[in-house]
């Protein structure tokens, strides 16, 4: 045989080979990664090695990380990688007094104690569209968002709109609340101040020209441009992103593993939460107190 010749083996041993059965292991590699190909697929092809075990480990699928991180490898398959986007905010003219009472300090102890605001940009081939969101420090969770093809005074205040609505719809109470945000002339407007007020909610906006400004909401920003926008457009128009932000917003809120909170969805977050705090949690006094 030819191909023995060259190999320099016996055909028998070539044979030989051809029948053997697979492995144990090879078996055990192929159906975990059926597993693996699945679960990422399922995310927006964006889990890296570390989301994708952990989703495996919550669907009783036993596999050491190592494991996921050979098969990950052989197959092509890796997480998705973020940059850091330019700023889309314009600053407000004039004196602002509202005192910045979270310096960077990006934390909470209970949802609904600190929401962080901010907007960013999508090209498509109709042109610009912005995006404002609304983001709860504890869960990580989005609770308001909206587009526009202008970056208008409404695109933020219908996001603020859409998070006071989804709080109080659960029957949560968003009064005593710190909204942190930069300042952009957006947050800036009188209806926006306006209506922060009306919830009870106390304003807080971060220092001029500090790149870590507001740096929790731009790190969803990126997540967002990442692995929604540049990994799944090109878009034809605010339609088509506006829907599928829809979707992305439910698999984020949902069913995303967040690493800040323990590889769990930011829902599941704020429901272990509450399950090991039957009463009201009083506002982070700490937070105004700054």
């Amino acid at each position: 045989m030819p191909i023995c010749a060259v190999l320099q083996i016996a055909a028998s041993t070539y044979y030989a080979h051809r029948s053997r059965p697979p492995s144990a292991r090879s078996v055990t590699d192929a159906s975990r990664l059926e597993v693996i190909r699945k679960v990422h697929a399922e995310n927006y092809g964006v889990y890296g090695a570390r989301k994708v075990h952990a989703a495996m480990l919550r669907r009783g699928v036993p596999v050491a990380r190592c494991t996921v991180e050979r098969l990950m490898r052989g197959d092509g398959l890796r997480g998705i990688t973020r940059a850091k986007g330019a700023r889309t905010t314009i600053p407000g003219r004039g004196p602002d007094t509202r005192p910045d009472m979270v310096e960077h300090n990006f934390t909470a102890t209970a949802p609904d104690r600190l929401w962080v605001a901010d907007i960013t940009y999508v090209r498509t081939f109709s042109g610009w569209v912005y995006a404002a969101f609304v983001t709860d420090v504890f869960s990580r969770r989005v609770v308001g968002w909206q587009l526009s093809t202008s970056l208008r005074t409404d695109l933020a205040l219908d996001a603020l709109e859409m998070g006071i609505w989804t709080r109080q719809r659960a029957g949560h109470d968003v009064s005593g609340l710190t909204h942190y945000s930069d300042k952009g002339v957006q947050y800036l407007a009188v209806r926006y101040t306006q209506r922060l007020a009306e919830a009870g909610a106390v304003a807080s906006v971060g220092s001029t020209g500090d790149s870590y400004d507001n740096a929790l909401a731009e790190a969803f920003n990126s997540l967002f441009k990442a692995e929604l926008a540049r990994n799944r457009g090109p878009w034809r128009s605010i339609d088509d992103l506006e829907i599928a932000t829809a979707e992305y917003i439910d698999w984020f809120n949902h069913r995303r593993l967040h690493g800040e909170i323990g590889l769990i969805p930011p829902a599941e977050h704020e429901t272990n939460h509450y399950r090991h705090n039957h009463a009201s949690t009083p506002v982070d006094a700490s937070l105004h107190s700054r």
